[in-house]
């Protein structure tokens, strides 16, 4: 019995160390394994929502890129593309002003068909001069209707002002504009002015009409004088302008004449004219 208790003892002493030592390293796995569950379970919920603001990141460029691409702009630090021009930015609308034709050139030399008629009173030269002018655009109307219209009297006509008026009131479209010369002399800016207008109405089947004062020389050398003022028709040019046919109907011995644009220009000086 004694001997058995000292074998008992030994048995405890030498096997319980073990024993403990061994349930402390099972209790230390087993608590390892809960701890790691545990964390496993506690992390998991904060560890997702690092992961979807990772991929939040990670697309974000690319959802820039999109609303960038709806606006037309390329996303800041982003690579020129490579990518061909469309169809549509290759082909681009043709510039009008080089595929436009250009307007042709009036000829250099240009009379109008007219039917001249000398003024019926010493005052009616307004009317005549109108009448005379419309007939090259087929228009015909008496001194008489047309002296009513312009309100000429004994003393004449007023000015281009009412030729003018008159004359788009008979002509399509109003495209005649009176043109008025002040002081006594033309400058070389109404000389020209007048030479372009007079080329773009007679090109356009239009007669001019001015509104002239004092005496000047036709191309032949006839003088033409009258101090208190006077209308005469335009119907024709030559050479590019620098000379006018006048359909003059204060004398029928002298219908018509031709005489230079500048001595025309400074024969209506202090007057105008309706182009």
């Amino acid at each position: 019995m004694k001997h058995h208790l000292k074998r008992q003892l030994r048995r405890i002493a030498t096997e319980r160390p073990y024993q403990v030592a061994a349930a402390s390293a099972a209790a230390l796995v087993l608590a390892s394994g809960a701890g790691a569950l545990a964390a496993g379970t506690e992390e998991a919920p904060t560890s997702a929502p690092a992961q979807a603001t990772v991929a939040e990141l990670r697309d974000a460029p690319a959802a820039a890129s999109r609303g960038e691409a709806r606006l037309g702009t390329a996303p800041s630090g982003a690579a020129p593309s490579s990518a061909a021009p469309s169809a549509a930015a290759s082909s681009a609308a043709p510039n009008p002003d080089l595929t436009r034709k250009a307007a042709p050139k009036p000829p250099s030399r240009k009379i109008l068909n007219y039917d001249y008629q000398a003024q019926t009173t010493f005052y009616n030269c307004g009317p005549a001069a109108v009448r005379n002018a419309l007939s090259a655009a087929g228009i015909d109307r008496t001194q008489d209707a047309l002296g009513a219209q312009l309100g000429t009297t004994e003393m004449g006509t007023n000015s281009a002002n009412d030729t003018t008026r008159v004359l788009n009131a008979m002509v399509k479209g109003d495209p005649y504009r009176t043109r008025m010369i002040s002081g006594g002399a033309a400058t070389p800016a109404q000389m020209d002015q007048l030479q372009a207008d007079v080329v773009r109405a007679i090109t356009d089947k239009r007669g001019v009409v001015v509104n002239v004062a004092g005496s000047a020389t036709d191309t032949n050398g006839g003088w033409h004088s009258f101090p208190g003022g006077h209308y005469i028709a335009v119907v024709g040019y030559d050479d590019d302008g620098r000379l006018v046919k006048i359909a003059d109907s204060a004398n029928p011995a002298t219908a018509s004449y031709w005489m230079t644009t500048i001595d025309l220009a400074n024969w209506a000086a202090t007057r105008g004219y309706s182009a």
